[in-house]
């Protein structure tokens, strides 16, 4: 029998968490809902997730951050970040540190569903390491 995938979803924003958590469901796959970086990094189950989304702006501890967190832990969990604020800069730091996909806010939902796809597709083929 084949595991459910865990998406986990970071945001400040509850609408936001609740809008991905539905989409996510449609999909098949287990939303794990947090609403900042250090309640999902304080998170035992957490780290078996298959996906995270990340808003990047935050109170406390931004998405760039968790990134960062995650993978001096030796945690490389495949990340998809979405913002508000969509600055190059942001993008590049995030993108080179390894993140699947950085989304504009509003994002089209079926542009998510491709990224989130796109990480388990990856992942049962083994090109992303967990």
């Amino acid at each position: 029998m084949n595991k459910v995938p865990v998406i986990s979803i970071v945001d400040d924003d509850e609408s936001g968490r609740i809008a991905l958590s539905s989409l996510v469901r449609s999909m098949g796959c287990e939303p794990s809902l947090f609403s900042c970086a250090e309640d999902f990094l304080a998170c035992a189950k957490s780290y078996g997730t298959d996906c995270l989304i990340s808003d990047v702006q935050m109170p406390g501890m931004t998405g760039l951050d968790l990134q960062t967190e995650l993978l001096s832990k030796g945690h490389d969990i495949p990340i998809i970040f979405i913002t508000a604020y969509p600055e190059e800069s942001v993008r590049k730091r995030a993108k080179s540190a390894g993140a699947i996909c950085f989304l504009s806010k509003p994002f089209d939902g079926q542009l998510m569903i491709d990224c989130i796809e796109q990480i388990l597709r990856n992942r049962e083929t083994g090109f992303i390491a967990t």
